[in-house]
């Protein structure tokens, strides 16, 4: 019989049967509401910055004139919808162009006529794939990394991802060691590298890479003559009190670094800094001419809609505005992160330490059964089932190592943490009471391993003098996992 579909479209090459995904599955049926379902999952697989719509809604109220959709922006509406050049508005080109280099410190600077626009990172990765490599060719990608890449660089060009294994054992770190492993192991087999693709900062780790790693890894591919393809859309989440968040930008600028920069390759966006994933503004930024050229003419499969870029335009220009954004983000990620991680160190969670994100790398190896990946799915069903936490097992990212899972913690507020926080504290005191032998009882399995956990839920704050930022309301709920398409 001949097939009625097409390969790509009868292929698993979009990656849904990945836990990542089934852990939103779960929460899409039994979405938790404080008063409607207190007992339905919390999203915590869902990287969005939430921490500051404040501030954006009160810039909208301030410049009305930014819509198009505004009595006071009306007058630009036919102009701004009949537009449809697929190089993008140019006050919208500069825009973007400042706000990168003030995300950065204005240590460097970007210009405007290289900014090509996608429908968000995942269409912009995906461009960079097709203008880098054909089918059958490979990007070496260091673990853990974010599950999406698996179909968004995958599904329909064609192209192989090949892990470069970094462990726990060093804190992830990328080693040049490992780096050249992975390469001569892929020649091995016949796999045309083309390029080596990072997330800076991590996803999902949490952390940024720093200067001299980031050389080294400059180095390694003007050497072998390959891509570098930098992932930079966690660039403005880097947390207040931390050192500077180092681009890739700036390191190829540097005197004592030898780089083709035809090889360098920048991806961005503003779903993650701004918190605008709904927007779909996804950015390449190539400092090769003929990738430039030939992503340009790409874009037109996934532009920015005219009036998105007609409002972004202006919201970015406000330099006034963007460094209160940057620097009050910093702080609330910062004091989130502290009030989370406080939180699970008074039940013996340990967590990789993080600088950046928007979530972070929980160590839960101590409740495995075995250090196997069975038993970290074990966990996990039991967390999302049980607990009723979507967080995301560390082998969907691809971890060589069991036991970490990712936690997001800024696509809530305050409240909705503290349940989050009190759901762990109960399951973690009943796993220690159970575990504990007594000379009355024998000694139980722990409680993870029975299907019968009760929770219980406490209004107990975690930390009074911690603040409590006004966030907007949760989002509304997607009809797929896909829909999201960059967390």
């Amino acid at each position: 019989m001949v097939a009625i579909l097409s390969k790509i479209a009868t292929s698993d090459g979009h990656g849904e049967k990945s836990p990542y995904f089934d852990g939103w599955k779960a929460y899409e049926n039994n979405p938790y509401h404080a008063t409607e379902n207190p007992d339905g999952v919390i999203q915590m697989g869902l990287a969005e910055n939430q921490l500051c719509f404040d501030l954006v809604q009160d810039w909208l109220k301030n410049n009305p004139q930014a819509s198009i959709c505004s009595a006071e922006g009306l007058y630009k509406f036919r102009d701004i919808a009949n537009f449809q050049d697929y190089h993008g508005l140019t006050e919208f080109r500069n825009a973007v162009a400042n706000f990168m280099g003030r995300v950065r410190g204005n240590r460097v600077t970007f210009d405007s006529n290289r900014i090509v626009m996608s429908g968000g990172a995942t269409g912009a990765h995906e461009t960079v794939a097709f203008c880098l490599a054909d089918p059958g060719d490979a990007f070496l990608v260091p673990t853990p990394y974010y599950t999406g890449f698996d179909r968004d660089l995958r599904w329909r060009t064609g192209v192989q991802l090949v892990p470069v294994p970094c462990d726990s054992s060093n804190g992830f770190k990328i080693t040049r060691q490992a780096l050249e492993a992975a390469y001569e192991k892929a020649k091995e087999d016949n796999i045309r590298i083309k390029g080596l693709l990072i997330t800076n900062p991590s996803n999902p780790l949490g952390t940024f890479l720093d200067r001299d790693t980031l050389t080294s890894l400059v180095s390694f591919i003007n050497e072998k003559n390959i891509h570098l393809i930098c992932d930079e859309i966690y660039a403005a989440t880097v947390f207040a009190g931390q050192p500077d968040f180092v681009s890739v930008s700036e390191i190829i600028e540097e005197e004592n670094v030898v780089c083709n920069k035809d090889l360098i390759h920048v991806v961005y966006s503003l779903s993650k800094d701004m918190g605008f994933p709904g927007f779909r503004v996804g950015i390449i930024y190539s400092y090769n001419d003929a990738v430039v050229s030939c992503a340009r003419k790409m874009s037109s499969f996934g532009l920015v809609s005219s009036q998105t870029q007609h409002l972004i335009a202006a919201m970015l220009s406000d330099n006034e505005f963007v460094d209160k954004f940057i620097a009050e983000s910093a702080k609330r990620l910062a004091t989130r992160y502290k009030q989370f991680t406080w939180g699970l160190e008074q039940v013996g969670i340990g967590c990789l330490k993080s600088n950046a994100g928007l979530f972070l790398w929980m160590d839960l190896r101590q409740l495995l059964k075995e250090q196997t990946f069975e038993a970290e799915i074990s966990l996990w069903r039991v967390i999302i089932n049980e607990v009723k936490l979507n967080v995301s097992p560390g082998s969907s990212f691809h971890c060589p190592n069991p036991g970490w899972f990712r936690v997001c913690f800024a696509n809530m507020d305050y409240q909705m943490m503290e349940v989050a926080l009190s759901r762990i504290r109960t399951f973690m005191l009943k796993n220690k009471e159970s575990a504990t032998p007594t000379t009355t009882r024998p000694k139980k399995k722990l409680c993870w391993q029975t299907s019968n956990l009760r929770l219980s839920f406490s209004s107990r704050r975690i930390d009074d003098i911690m603040m409590s930022p006004c966030m907007s309301p949760h989002s509304p709920l997607a009809q797929s996992p896909l829909v999201r398409a960059r967390n």
